[in-house]
């Protein structure tokens, strides 16, 4: 087990976090949406575009070389930090968004066609709706969803129930943006390779809290966001079982992606390089591989301690509060507490907690079909991080009293 987290040397790296807000000390409550940087991970970048810059893939000379061991050093340290058999099986993307599109628009193209089914569940950010919506509409198949209960669970009965020989793939979330649910990964997994379907789980939000395991998950696919995880946005990843990257299509086509290139013929390099077409972020590749560093020196365990006792104060010192709703009580959670007042709109919450330097998230958070479920229109959301702190917690509690006068 890894040791408690030093809070005060966590802090000390993120220089934001020495920031004023209206003259107020900046407390960020809103790492779900994007997490902070650390020095480290800046300080990588700074150093790469400073001593080792080049293009990849393409330049025999040392710099280009020392460029292309940086951008492939990352590969290695994903592989090793989701858990990946193989590097091959790591595919960077500009997001966890563009995976989705990616295996939508290659996997699903090719193995998805009319009275076909794709499963979804409630709880999904519209980065793994929308995807699925438009492969359906032009393929013919039908989207399915999953409902979830008033706690935000998923009701594994309805699942079942859902899961046919027509469904073709599963797209799940891993940790809810909206709830912090925790969905049961590998169990749903094991449930749609019963009847021969994929599974791709979108893990933006379980990266930063979660030891992943995509081998003991055995999910088909599964995507994550540098910028989430204390690294650059631009950058993201698709995990991808091996036999199923290469039979895929590429997504898009340019260089670096092919093997030989004729104005009669094209044919494309090996898996991963095929779906990297064109010159990638490489100093974002960089600083998303400092980002690996700095959450596998803090260990993982030791952040999930940190943020689950930030969760259980923050929960009991909100639910304390006459007129807070909190929408999301899964046994099962990551730090996220998202509520609803009775007294104020979301967004009057969000204005007024600003004027005491508090950053917290309001609105539906790319999750509408979450909020209808809920019977509201929007929620404000705190999501916790390594950086976090009881005290302020404390500060968010006095700031909502301070509404409540407002209001009341």
């Amino acid at each position: 087990m890894s040791s408690p987290l030093d809070i005060e040397r966590v802090r000390a790296d993120f220089p934001i976090l020495k920031t004023e807000v209206r003259g107020k000390p900046l407390v960020f409550l809103d790492s779900a949406a994007s997490a902070q940087k650390p020095r480290q991970v800046m300080e990588a970048m700074v150093r790469h575009y400073e001593t080792g810059y080049a293009n990849i893939h393409r330049g025999v000379y040392q710099l280009s070389q020392v460029s292309t061991q940086a951008f492939e050093a990352t590969r290695e340290k994903v592989a090793r930090f989701l858990g990946a058999a193989d590097t091959r099986e790591i595919i960077f993307t500009r997001n966890a968004t563009e995976g989705v599109n990616l295996v939508a628009q290659t996997w699903g193209r090719t193995n998805v066609g009319p009275g076909d089914e794709i499963l979804i569940t409630q709880m999904e950010h519209h980065a793994n709706i929308v995807p699925w919506q438009m492969l359906c509409e032009q393929t013919g198949a039908m989207l399915r969803v999953v409902p979830i209960d008033d706690r935000g669970v998923l009701i594994m009965d309805e699942l079942e129930k859902l899961l046919t020989p027509r469904t073709k793939l599963v797209g799940l979330t891993h940790v809810s943006n909206a709830l912090g649910t925790i969905n049961p990964v590998q169990e749903i997994t094991a449930m749609a390779h019963e009847v021969g379907a994929v599974v791709l789980v979108d893990g933006a939000q379980a990266a930063p809290h979660l030891r992943i395991d995509v081998s003991e998950l055995d999910c088909d696919f599964y995507v994550i966001t540098a910028h989430k995880i204390f690294g650059p946005t631009g950058i993201g990843v698709l995990y991808g079982k091996l036999s199923l990257l290469e039979e895929m299509p590429p997504y898009q086509g340019g260089g670096d992606m092919i093997e030989q290139v004729t104005f009669e013929k094209t044919t494309y390099a090996p898996v991963p390089t095929k779906f990297e077409a064109g010159t990638p972020d490489i100093n974002g590749v960089v600083g998303l591989g400092a980002a690996i560093d700095y959450i596998e020196d803090l260990g993982i365990d030791a952040i999930a301690a940190h943020e689950h006792d930030l969760l259980e104060y923050a929960t009991k010192k909100l639910g304390a509060i006459e007129g807070l709703r909190i929408i999301g009580t899964a046994p099962n959670k990551a730090s996220v507490v998202s509520f609803v007042l009775d007294f104020a709109h979301p967004h009057d919450v969000g204005t007024i907690l600003d004027q005491d330097g508090i950053a917290l998230r309001t609105g539906h958070h790319c999750a509408q079909p979450v909020m209808d479920r809920f019977g509201v229109a929007a929620t404000a959301r705190a999501s916790f991080s390594i950086y976090n702190t009881r005290e302020e917690v404390d500060i968010l509690v006095a700031s909502i009293a301070k509404v409540r006068e407002l209001f009341t």
